[in-house]
């Protein structure tokens, strides 16, 4: 596994009035890849955007678009959001009736696939498709919700993912997304995670956001070993 650290701003906390111009001011910042968060109401309680959102943001920036499907029957937008632009497609091992079939065909769309854990889905949950994946996401919230306080108890989970990718696919990359900014991050990062999903830590920072990015950035290269 590479330690380079990878900074995925979510759209999710930003101004939708001005979401172009807050892509591309994270974008000028060093963001590694956009975050798009999708919820349905159903397998969270919010609902947010649809892939004609990724469709209006895909001219705004060259950087990777990430779609992290909160959804239920995810297999039914996967070619809508593959068209739409985006480059990885993340879905819950939660919500994914059948998990194998939905990644063999984001990966059939020529895109990266993701598997997403729950705070209280154990890692052995994963054990039969780690080979299958280019990352996992761990999320360090319960889905659903911007600007959630990160959950402390993920840090044992986050470090069992690291064995279990280095054991088995050592080419997949440990995400993590919630409650992280510059106090939360090192955290994550000694554990094991190299990619940070942070929203309100950017979006919502009083000095901007290329200063919020800055920030986030030297928090989590100084936790690197």
């Amino acid at each position: 596994m590479t330690d380079q650290i990878k900074i995925a701003p979510s759209i999710l906390s930003a101004d939708f009035a001005q979401l172009g111009k807050q892509v591309q001011e994270a974008d000028a910042a060093g963001a590694d890849r956009i975050h798009i968060d999708v919820m349905d109401g159903h397998f969270v309680p919010n609902i947010t955007i649809g892939p004609v959102v990724a469709q209006w943001l895909r001219p705004v920036t060259p950087r990777p678009l990430e779609a992290h499907l909160m959804i239920e029957e995810p297999d039914r937008y996967l070619e809508a959001f593959a068209a739409a632009g985006v480059d990885i497609i993340s879905v819950h091992q939660e919500g994914a009736v059948n998990l194998h079939r939905t990644i063999q065909t984001i990966k059939a769309l020529g895109k990266r696939a993701g598997v997403v854990i729950n705070p209280a889905t154990p890692v052995e949950m994963l054990d039969a498709i780690i080979a299958d994946v280019h990352l996992v996401l761990v999320m360090s919230v319960n889905p659903g919700f911007g600007g959630q306080r990160f959950i402390d108890s993920v840090i044992p989970k986050i470090r069992k993912v690291r064995a279990l990718v280095e054991r088995v696919n050592p080419a997949c990359e440990i995400e993590v997304d919630g409650g992280i900014d510059a106090e939360t991050a090192p955290l994550v990062i000694k554990a094991g995670a190299r990619v940070l999903v942070a929203g309100s830590a950017i979006f919502g920072a009083r000095d901007g956001v290329a200063a919020a990015m800055r920030r986030l950035q030297a928090s989590a290269a100084a936790a690197l070993p």
